[in-house]
This record gives structure tokens, sequence and C-alpha cells, in this order.
């Protein structure tokens, strides 16, 4: 049985990634819902029904566990798909906790990039004020470089001007972590790098996702012997394009860098 991963669109990928690092002889399904990506800027309702229907469709591949690769997906709707489905479903949350660690007994602050929908969800909310008990968590919608992955665009003399308009009202020297709240931000960690000191310390979730995969698999004895095939579909529709196909394997490609 394969392990199924869920994205509005490729950046589940970089949580797909590391999963191939630590887990490379699974099977792997990799769904992209691309007739509605992106989630950050939707209604959250709307969002729900668009998950339930992908993950009815994942389901009905016969999965034996699945990744919420979307910080959003997962920031509205994992707990109910939990008590729907009766195989492992993992999710993604900004990485708040190992960003406020790193910054604890030091006069700097935290900065989570995220989407509009993850940033106005209780979930969101609830997971900062359990932990920042120093008021160092601040946050910022960044829905442009959604966009600009979902349309191959990763050059830096795109992203960086980007960067720096939606930037322009922070004093970024007084941010020693940043967070990668949305799962296509890993991406452009390099132009990031390049907005920030050079001491700064970038997080994102997914290696943490993808370590608690593989226990959940030893625990429940499912670990396989496959080839690393990768299946992709795009909302429901598998993906035979071979341009299509070349584009994603070239990200998990770049990621691996």
């Amino acid at each position: 049985m394969r392990i199924g991963f869920f994205d509005s669109g490729i950046g589940g990928m970089t949580v797909l990634q590391q999963a191939l690092r630590i887990l490379p002889n699974e099977d792997y399904i990799y769904y992209a819902d691309t007739l509605h990506v992106p989630y950050g800027e939707k209604q959250k309702e709307e969002v729900r029904e668009y998950i339930f229907n992908a993950v009815d469709f994942m389901a009905n591949q016969g999965i034996k566990a699945l990744v919420i690769a979307c910080n959003t997906a997962t920031s509205i709707v994992v707990d109910d798909l939990r008590k729907k489905y009766n195989f492992p479903i993992l999710g993604i949350e900004p990485a708040v906790k190992p960003a406020i660690q790193s910054c604890e007994g030091k006069q700097i602050k935290v900065l989570v990039l995220a989407t509009n929908l993850t940033l106005r969800e209780e979930k969101f909310h609830n997971l900062v004020k359990s932990i920042d008990h120093h008021d160092i968590v601040e946050s910022i919608p960044l829905p442009g470089l959604v966009q600009l992955a979902e349309s191959l665009e990763f050059r830096e003399e795109k992203v960086v001007p980007y960067l720096k308009e939606k930037l322009s009202s922070f004093d970024l020297k007084q941010y020693g972590s940043i967070v990668l709240g949305c799962t296509h931000f890993p991406y452009f960690e390099n132009s990031i790098k390049k907005i920030f000191t050079e001491d700064v310390n970038i997080i994102s979730g997914s290696i943490g996702t993808a370590k608690n995969l593989k226990r959940i698999l030893e625990a429940r004895n499912q670990i396989n012997d496959g080839t690393g095939d990768i299946l992709f579909f795009n909302s429901s529709c598998k993906v035979e394009n071979k341009e299509t196909l070349s584009n994603y394997k070239k990200l998990l490609v770049m990621l691996d860098r």
C-alpha cells in the first residue's frame, strides 16, 4: 500500500522530499488540488469541501497513511479527517515551538510567514498562546509566494522584490528565527535569507512531519520494501503529461540540493 500526500498544489512536495530521504523504499501518491489552489485566500467552508473530496478519492486508492502536507488544510480540518478515516493522518503546522526555543534568552523575535487562512485560524492562535510566554512571535501572510511557486517562478530577481515590499514595515534585524508556515515557502529559502541577517534561523515543520510518519509506520509494522515510486494526481486526475511529470520530478531534485 502507498502513502498519500496531499496539498493544494506543489507545496507539499517539500514535505514529500523529506519523507523520501528517510523512507526511500516506500511508494507514494501525491495529490495536488490544482483546480482549487491557492487555499489560503478562500473561505474556510469552501476549502473544507475540497479537502474532504480529495481525501475520499485518496482513501479509495487504498493508502495506508495520509500526510496533509499543507498548513492551511491542517489548521482547518485535520481533526475532523481523523474522526472519519481509520488510517493514520498526519498534519503539519508552523514550527513555532522550536523557533521560540532557539530565541530564548536573546533579545530577538520570531516571525511566522504563512497564508491568510492559516494565520486567521484558532488553531494557530492557540498554538502561539500556549508557548509564546514573552510575546516574541509576530506573523505576516505572504500569499504571493504561493502564486509564484505554482507558476514555477523561483528566480530571486522576482521573489526578493516581493519580499522587500511586503516586509518593508518590519525591522528585520529584530528577528532571530523565521518560521516557514506554508509548505510552498521552502522553495524560497535562499531568497528569504537575502532579506534577513546572516545568522537568522529558518525553520519549517517538514522534517518533523516526515520523522513522525516513520515512527507511526514502524509502530504499526507497516514499513514497506518498495521502490520509491510516486503516482501524481492533479485534482483526482492522474498526471500522465510528460512535461508536468518532468516539472514535478525537477521540483523534488531542486529541493534535494
